[in-house]
């Protein structure tokens, strides 16, 4: 019998943390931004730090979740061992379509910059980005990583050069105005920005390509969403100083349009190179983190064998690889970053709340497990920050527009129809899964 070809450990902490920084840092923030201050007003930045402060709670779940099951199927592992197997089979079908579906958002959103620069048609830009991505994750996790940590530092440096810009101009607007809607815009633009955050809890799906996943994974997850918490709110208060929130709001390219303002139309170009940067590395860790998901699904046994099939020289999981890209490619024609970037909000806020549900769930069920990150302040065995993460989610969700949530019941209707067809036609051979 041919022995089984599993995935490479070669990421350290580094690695880790610059994957995680690279996805959150990605398109959210270049895109969005104009859009939230119009419903938040100067005060955006306080919507930056609700997200965030809804982003570090799930995310300290994630991490001791990800400390005791270092698999790549993550939540899909999480929810399987706390509820059962048609609630994880449900969250990691949602987890699948947001990647691939956001990949082929930001996808369009890197085709748009490419566009303003040479004049080359959008969407067969965006098949080819996700081609071109595609084969790099192919060639395996180390060339995948190095280009992510290449692509990472320079839309990092985007960041900077807008906090950058904006000192001059810190005082300028009082940073408290509301927009009209007042404290209702607040909380609709977090629930809008929080696309911006997302990325955190792919790093999971790194598990069992990191060295030390016990360590490595949970450290670096609170090590990214930190670092991108400090770049969000700084960026969010420099882009009103030197714009304001009215002018912001109207703009459909908000940080070519603070350059130019404040360095002169050339620096506008350099903007815009940047934000081609920044999408591209988005697209390759959406997919990367797709691709992943679907060969612990499968591995598994909730989706078919073959989709954990893993290359013999590259140790990629070639098959799940491909279907992300074609998945992708077939949703290049939503064109509508925003109502995309809400579709995506309302499977995650789902996921999200599930998983602080599993998260106290198993402090009962699963007591003798090994914690090797265990998230702070209990009463008894009851963890008080992920049911203050049910709540902070289950408020942003109720921010969302009606379409929005049509949209997304339907696809979890999809989905627990796949669960219900998985679970009726896909055996697992795995006996430990069997067991459970």
């Amino acid at each position: 019998m041919a022995k089984k070809i599993g995935l490479r450990r070669t990421l350290g902490l580094l690695e880790v943390t610059i994957s995680g920084v690279g996805i959150i840092l990605g398109a959210g923030i270049y895109a969005l931004i104009g859009e939230a201050a119009g419903l938040a007003g100067n005060a955006v930045w306080i919507s930056f730090a609700l997200s965030a402060l809804i982003a570090l709670l799930t995310g300290l779940s994630y991490a001791e979740l990800a400390s005791m099951f270092p698999k790549a199927a993550a939540e899909y592992e999480y929810t399987s061992q706390a509820f059962g197997g048609f609630l994880a089979f449900l969250v990691g079908w949602m987890i699948i379509f947001s990647g691939v579906v956001g990949a082929a958002t930001v996808s369009l959103g890197f085709a748009g910059y490419f566009q303003a620069l040479t004049g080359t048609p959008i969407l067969p830009s965006a098949i080819a980005l996700l081609a071109v991505l595609s084969l790099v994750l192919l060639f395996g996790i180390t060339h995948s990583t190095r280009l992510a940590i290449v692509l990472t530092t320079v839309e990092a440096l985007g960041l900077v050069l807008v906090i950058y810009m904006g000192i001059p101009y810190l005082g300028s607007v009082d940073l408290l105005e509301m927009s009209p809607l007042g404290s209702a815009g607040i909380l609709q633009a977090s629930a809008l920005i929080f696309f911006a955050f997302i990325g955190f809890e792919e790093i999971v799906k790194l598990s069992e390509e990191a060295k030390d996943p016990e360590i490595n994974i949970p450290r670096g997850l609170v090590l990214a969403i930190s670092a991108s918490i400090i770049l969000y709110i700084l960026v969010a208060i420099s882009a009103v100083s030197v714009l304001g929130w009215e002018e912001l709001s109207c703009s459909s390219a908000p940080f070519s349009d603070i350059a130019r303002y404040a360095l002169g139309p050339n620096a506008s170009a350099i903007i815009s190179i940047m934000a081609l940067f920044a999408t591209t590395n988005t697209v390759l860790l959406m997919l990367l983190a797709s691709s992943r998901i679907i060969y612990g699904m499968a591995s598994s046994g909730s989706l078919p064998p073959i989709l954990a099939s893993v290359h013999p020289r590259t140790h990629a999981p070639w098959i799940a690889t491909i279907l992300s890209m074609i998945i992708a490619m077939s949703f290049v024609f939503l064109e509508d970053i925003a109502f995309v970037a809400n579709v995506n909000n309302f499977t995650v806020f789902v996921t999200f709340i599930v998983i602080n549900a599993v998260l106290i769930s198993l402090r009962y069920k699963k007591p003798q497990i090994a914690r090797p990150f265990r998230v702070p302040i209990s009463l008894g065995k009851l963890a008080v920050l992920p049911v203050l993460g049910i709540l902070f989610n289950l408020l942003m969700l109720i921010q969302l527009e009606t379409r929005v949530m049509a949209i997304g019941l339907g696809l979890g209707g999809l989905g627990a129809l796949a669960a219900l067809i998985s679970m009726r036609y896909i055996k697992s051979d795995d006996p430990q899964r069997k067991g459970e």
